[in-house]
């Protein structure tokens, strides 16, 4: 098979529209190729719009005629001169990460001139959202010396610093997961034969840890603040389902289904509020756990791992989350069960009144039909005695103008033909309104 017939052979398929950008996901991101030594400054910025965002970015670049995102860019990499700058919008959030080379001044001071002073400052604080990860990393070279245990711990101000050999034992990285005066984080790693790419990737593992620990810590603050009200509301569905069981009343329960469904409604507008943060904590959590896993750590004696660190601070914090949304959901299947359960109970008390009232109404018919049998009766009565009234002064006329006949006698034989008219007359007019299946 030739290459024309190889590369003409795709021509005979109708393409999806979002083929060729689903391809190109996996690769829309690529890891820096990153020289040791370096210093970086990682910043991540909560905002709605990510539009401003690649804005600013866009100005930036062309103000130093630099090229400039897409209109619909996610990420843009691009060497600034001063610093080289690396952009990517996230769901909820924007990440600028700035790589200066080379280490600082001093090189007993790893942080002593961060990245983000090469970058201008008016621009740094112009940039949309709000502030939520800020942490300088310091990556030395291999050629750096050696720092003890005590060197590390007053670098970070504190000896509770996690640090761990990492990538097979390639480097060694150093972090105490603290803002420090300055208001950043700060993370130090030791080149022990880092290749770029290898660089690049262990880099953006540690940032992407420090981002997505913070972003699921926004969880915690609301997850305690809910812990009180489902509480109370777990208090109150108690106390629902006991008056449940001595509830004797239909008034009784029609007030218990309008306490529980006030009830549902504050579990519901409590759960509107919190549920994209609580599933967005949970996400992020996943993510972190799987960057750990990735950087494949090895203990440094006299210092806990990042994956330990987390075990010990950072798990319990996203067990209280996931333990308050598993709550929720498990306390609105009792409220929709001790609901249901009412709504039963008002259903089968409505049911026997309506048997009652139907029953009542039945009672009330046979009397009405009773009552109307003997109306009739009386009817047929008051029509026959009109009648024969009418007949008998007929008769009297025709016998005054000298017919001979006996009137009474007359009169007597007409009665009973006026009574069975009279009565066949009114079942007539009955049949007629109500019609023949309505007699009875």
């Amino acid at each position: 098979m030739n290459d024309d017939t190889v590369a003409g052979t795709i021509v005979h398929f109708r393409e999806h529209d979002q083929r060729q950008q689903i391809a190109a996901e996996v690769h829309s991101r690529p890891f820096e190729s990153l020289h040791t030594p370096l210093r970086a400054t990682h910043l991540a910025m909560l905002s709605d719009d990510g539009t401003a965002d690649r804005q600013r970015v866009r100005a930036l670049c062309e103000a130093l005629e630099k090229p400039a995102p897409a209109s619909d860019a996610t990420h843009h990499s691009v060497d600034l001169g001063s610093c080289r700058l690396r952009w990517e919008r996230h769901t909820e959030f924007s990440t600028y990460t700035f790589f200066v080379r080379g280490g600082p001044p001093e090189s007993t001071a790893p942080f002593a001139e961060p990245a983000v002073a090469a970058v201008p400052q008016q621009w740094l604080r112009t940039l949309p959202g709000e502030l939520i990860v800020a942490v300088h990393l310091t990556l030395e070279g291999q050629g750096a010396p050696v720092r003890p245990v005590h060197a590390i711990t007053e670098i970070f101000a504190t000896e509770n610093v996690a640090g761990s050999e990492v990538a097979d034992g390639a480097a060694r990285t150093y972090t105490d997961f603290r803002l420090h005066g300055d208001g950043y984080g700060r993370i130090l790693v030791q080149d022990q034969g880092l290749g770029p790419h290898r660089a690049g990737r262990l880099i953006q593992r540690l940032l992407e840890i420090e981002t997505y620990r913070l972003m699921a810590m926004l969880g915690f603050p609301m997850a305690k603040g809910t812990t009180t009200l489902l509480t109370e509301l777990e208090q109150g569905l108690e106390g629902i389902t006991q008056r449940i069981t001595r509830s004797d009343s239909l008034e009784n329960e029609q007030t218990l289904l309008k306490e529980i469904s006030a009830l549902s409604a504050d579990l519901e507008r409590n759960t509107a509020g919190n549920s994209f943060r609580l599933s967005a904590s949970q996400a992020y959590d996943g993510l972190v756990h799987r960057r750990i896993e990735n950087l494949r750590e090895e203990r440094i004696p006299e210092f806990q791992t990042i994956g330990e660190f987390m075990v010990r601070r950072f798990r319990p914090a996203m067990r209280t989350c996931e333990s308050v949304a598993y709550r929720q959901e498990a306390l609105a299947r009792r409220i929709a069960r001790a609901a249901d359960l009412l709504r039963t109970r008002v259903d089968i008390a409505l049911e026997a009144q309506n048997r009652d009232l139907l029953a009542s109404m039945n009672r009330r018919t046979d009397l009405q039909l009773r009552l109307q049998q003997t109306v009739e009766g009386l009817s047929v009565l008051v029509m026959s005695y009109y009648g024969s009234g009418l007949i008998y002064y007929m008769l009297h006329g025709v016998h005054s103008v000298g017919v001979e006949f006996n009137v009474d006698l007359v009169m007597g034989a007409m009665v009973p033909f006026v009574l069975v008219s009279a009565f066949l007359g009114i079942r007539y007019l009955r049949r007629r309104v109500l019609g023949p299946g309505e007699e009875h």
